[in-house]
């Protein structure tokens, strides 16, 4: 090994005996030699602390998401970006937002460094550096109307805060998610989320508490932006996108839940809007036809709750 690699490896070693989330926790030294119930309470209890820390972060996280809806609401796109895990994890927050809130797969974005194929098998390096974070998202264009998401649990993953000053240069808004206090992710995005939870049961397993952590933030971003922008009404997921029998039958039971209408009702109501659960909820509560409830929709910014206002009072239309 060469004496710069030798280097290297001693200065990334001090950097990573810093951090929280890699630190080694001595009384935990012979887990494996205790009954397997207790080493799952001990991992169910580690797990335990987790919403506490989400807590503490509650107004950055808050804050974060009515920048990113004031964006998106402007035609701009969510874009995650991370490795490993956490590159995972905004991948699939992405995955999921077309079948719950039928907005366009371009609309939100996962990024893993080293590309699709890193999903199930590591790519060496890829984390570790800032130029294939800049070229990835260099292939989206990216606006001033976007917003990228650097996740890493360390904070410190060059792919995460690569993908954060390459989105600054571009005017894009900037999130950093970590869960280490006084990351450099945190610090080079205009939006810093550190969710401290602590050394993980297995020394430096990030994918545990830090993963946990990271889900339930990116649960709060993407399903609060959502709810901003309309795509539910109250709590029912009225833009569902209803592509298997599963999501065709809660398609009619949210039609109902906000309605109380009678079966017969909700059938035609589906049928004069296409299948479109936001429209067919307007058609029954507005009296109004399938166009008209696509016409007032489209006039409301897709606001269902707007959209009816506007039938209560027929001078705002």
């Amino acid at each position: 090994m060469s004496e710069n690699r030798t280097t290297a490896y001693a200065d990334l070693r001090a950097q990573l005996d810093t951090l929280t989330t890699e630190a080694f926790r001595p009384e935990l030294a012979e887990i494996d030699r205790l009954p397997t119930l207790e080493i799952v309470r001990a991992m169910n209890a580690e797990d335990a602390t987790v919403p506490a820390a989400v807590a503490a972060q509650l107004e950055p996280i808050a804050a974060a998401v009515d920048a990113i809806a004031e964006r998106m609401a402007r035609g701009g796109r969510l874009v995650y970006a991370g490795a490993g895990t956490a590159g995972r994890l905004g991948v699939l927050d992405a995955s999921e937002c077309p079948p719950t809130f039928n907005t366009d797969p371009a609309q939100v974005v996962g990024l893993i460094a080293g590309g699709p194929g890193a999903m199930v098998r590591a790519v060496e390096g890829a984390e570790d550096s800032r130029e294939l974070a800049a070229a990835d998202l260099a292939a989206l264009a990216l606006t001033r109307d976007d917003t990228v998401v650097g996740v890493s649990a360390s904070g410190r993953t060059p792919y995460a805060i690569g993908a954060v000053e390459y989105a600054r240069t571009r005017g894009a808004l900037t999130v950093g998610l970590s869960c280490n206090a006084g990351s450099a992710l945190a610090a080079a995005a205009e939006h810093g989320i550190e969710v401290v939870v602590g050394p993980e049961l297995l020394t430096g397993s990030t994918r545990l508490k830090a993963g946990t952590a990271q889900k339930l933030v990116l649960n709060l971003i993407s399903t609060v932006t959502m709810i901003r922008l309309g795509k539910t009404y109250g709590n029912l997921m009225v833009d569902v996108r209803a592509t298997n029998e599963k999501l065709r039958a809660r398609a009619r039971r949210i039609v109902a839940l906000a309605t109380g209408a009678p079966d017969e009702e909700i059938e035609a109501a589906l049928a004069a809007t296409g299948g479109e659960v936001k429209d067919a909820v307007l058609v029954v509560l507005g009296g109004v036809d399938g166009p008209e409830a696509a016409r007032l929709l489209a006039g409301a910014g897709g606001h269902l709750r707007d959209a009816l206002a506007r039938v209560q009072d027929p001078t705002a239309r």
